[in-house]
């Protein structure tokens, strides 16, 4: 039997795209005074600033080894997945999707970081915290709040759950 239009199901929500799931991260200098952060220049959005970071698409990932992984693959310093901690996640809807992102403390390091990604980020450099550059990229933003104590307040729609 052919399904009628009266007989379909009604979508009651559109769909949506699948969710983005994903870590940044928070890499402290020695001194603990500086963050490493990049000049973010992916295609089709305005350049920011940002951590490293990037999706947990390794089948069986954890946060702490996404955070290792997409560490080494746009910086080339290699941190062990173990001494990584999640500090939180961060839920927003921003980008017209669900986007969940890790929050992740990565070992201090003053290792060189290099550019492995050139179509997304122009350079690496390690910023005080008292002088992050402006514009920051939105998730970049939100993970740093999770681990500075005196950080600005998450814009409506972003929603923040520290561990």
């Amino acid at each position: 039997m052919t399904a009628t239009p009266a007989m379909r199901p009604l979508l009651v929500n559109p769909p949506i795209k699948s969710p983005l799931i994903g870590a940044g991260v928070i890499v402290p200098t020695t001194d603990g005074r500086g963050v490493l952060i990049g000049r973010r220049t992916t295609a089709g959005e305005s350049p920011s600033w940002s951590l490293p970071g990037g999706k947990a698409d390794q089948p069986g990932e954890s946060f702490e080894q996404t955070a290792a992984r997409e560490l080494a693959e746009e910086t080339g310093i290699v941190l062990p997945a173990e001494r990584m901690r999640v500090l939180g996640v961060v839920l927003d809807h921003l980008a017209g999707w669900p986007r969940l992102t890790a929050a992740v403390l990565a070992p201090p390091s003053d290792d060189p970081a290099y550019v492995t990604e050139p179509h997304a980020c122009a350079g690496w450099e390690r910023r005080g915290l008292d002088e992050l550059p402006e514009p920051m990229f939105g998730p970049s933003a939100w993970v740093l709040a999770q681990w500075l104590p005196n950080a600005a307040e998450l814009p409506p729609g972003v929603h923040a759950y520290r561990l």
